[in-house]
């Protein structure tokens, strides 16, 4: 692993453990010698990772669509930043610069990007894997959706296990680094006969 793409609010929400949190997996990536990707904003929990890492003496590569730049939420003292045209360019781009991803607390957006990524993962458009830090139990209720939605056969087994649920960034970083993806060609295999 080289890069680490994290998808997290443009608000900071309203419990001080959310940003507090987003400063300990900046700490973490850094420790790790990990390079951070997100969306390239400087503000709620988005800024604070980033403004974090770089504080640390850390890579920031920020991807951000155009719109989004012009009314003034693009960060401007990023290690790189990617402008590009559209959300779905976006997140194609950090798809591939990333070679894991996590979910801090967010809502809309952050849940669709890990979700759009995770799904890709299912169809076998990558191997990488997927995580949420759970800070202060904020994503408790979706863990339980999900094994809910396992339980009913919506998700299969493997799958569910694949997305990582932990509320410390350093063992989540450890267990993306022993991370062995599911056989997912099988999957795609059985569902083609």
């Amino acid at each position: 692993m080289r890069r680490v793409c994290v998808f997290c609010g443009s608000y900071s929400g309203v419990r001080a453990e959310y940003a507090t949190a987003t400063r300990a997996m900046a700490g973490a990536l850094v420790r790790s010698g990990l390079e951070l990707v997100y969306g390239g904003g400087r503000v709620g929990l988005m800024g604070i990772l980033a403004d974090e890492v770089l504080r640390l003496g850390g890579t920031v590569v920020g991807v951000i669509p155009r719109a989004l730049r012009d009314r003034e939420v693009g960060h401007d003292g990023l290690t790189e930043l990617h402008v590009v045209e559209t959300m779905h360019e976006r997140k194609k781009m950090m798809a591939d610069l990333a070679d894991a991803f996590v979910a801090l607390p967010g809502g809309l957006g952050t849940i669709e990007e890990i979700f759009e990524i995770w799904t890709w993962a299912q169809l076998g458009m990558h191997r990488k894997p997927c995580g949420f830090l759970d800070v202060a139990g904020f994503y408790a209720p979706l863990a339980a959706f999900l094994d809910h939605a396992t339980r009913q056969g919506f998700i299969r087994p493997q799958l569910r296990a694949a997305a990582m649920f932990e509320s410390d960034p350093d063992t989540l970083l450890r267990r993306f680094a022993a991370y062995a993806p599911p056989d997912v060609e099988s999957w795609i295999d059985r569902a083609r006969t």
